[in-house]
């Protein structure tokens, strides 16, 4: 007999595609699930000997619990990573909508077929849109499809959830639009893996969370600094980095 954590809040498609009335997921929400689903593919491929592609990432198999932490489930469709690359050969299994299509052309579920998915994930989770829309038309049933083809155009923000668009956030869901377009990406080496993809989420959680902490690299410290003090500036303006200039200014100091 297994015994299974109860999750009271049910699945990630159930509350971004079935929304009840008034109800809203925030940026901030959505981001957090996305980082904490990211992680958890990210321990079965790194963290496990050996390690585990999970095969079926999706939506629905994303549970919340009573905080709304995520859970990743359903194994039904993992496999072990043998060690002998022949043994990679699989039926293929998954989800339309969700599949890498490396992985349907040539039956070697990896790693990367798992971020493929996960790409499709961070789309969800953008626009609120269903991975497969069998009722559209035929160019614009995938939401992965339309959403590389609004990518090209820089119509993004067309497919975007209501509930976000209008947000103060523009910079950073992009930034998430443009991780999502690297886990699409045809070529599974192209991709990043998932270790990659959860450090970036997490980076960018950081942004949200700090705005004041945005993209400031050493060459505009540098500036900000110059401004404060010409005098300073002008005579430490040989030093190539900010570390070097804070040390001699303290030295004046004294």
């Amino acid at each position: 007999m297994l015994v299974y954590e109860f999750i009271p809040n049910g699945t990630l498609f159930h509350h971004i595609h079935n929304k009840k009335q008034g109800s809203c997921i925030s940026l901030t929400t959505r981001l957090r699930i996305a980082q904490e689903s990211a992680e958890a593919l990210a321990y079965l491929h790194f963290s496990t000997s050996p390690p585990i592609f999970h095969g079926d990432v999706k939506s629905t198999n994303i549970l919340l619990d009573q905080n709304c932490t995520a859970k990743v489930s359903d194994f039904g469709a993992s496999i072990l990573a043998p060690t002998d690359e022949a043994q990679f050969v699989t039926l293929v299994q998954g989800t339309c909508g969700y599949l890498d299509p490396e992985y349907m052309q040539s039956y070697q579920l990896t790693s990367k077929s798992d971020v493929y998915s996960f790409g499709v994930v961070l789309l969800e989770l953008l626009t609120s849109k269903p991975a497969i829309d069998f009722d559209a038309p035929e160019e614009e049933k995938s939401l992965s499809s339309r959403f590389l083809c609004a990518m090209e155009v820089n119509k993004m923000q067309d497919l975007l959830d209501n509930e976000i668009k209008y947000e103060d956030d523009m910079e950073l869901i992009m930034k998430i639009a443009e991780l999502a377009k690297e886990c699409l990406n045809m070529k599974g080496e192209e991709r990043p893996n998932m270790k990659e993809v959860a450090e970036e989420l997490d980076r960018i959680r950081k942004l949200k969370q700090h705005p004041w902490g945005v993209e400031c690299n050493p060459e505009e410290i540098k500036t900000l600094l110059d401004e404060g003090s010409h005098n300073i500036a002008s005579e430490y303006s040989g030093y190539s980095n900010i570390d070097e200039e804070a040390e001699e200014s303290i030295s004046v100091g004294r």
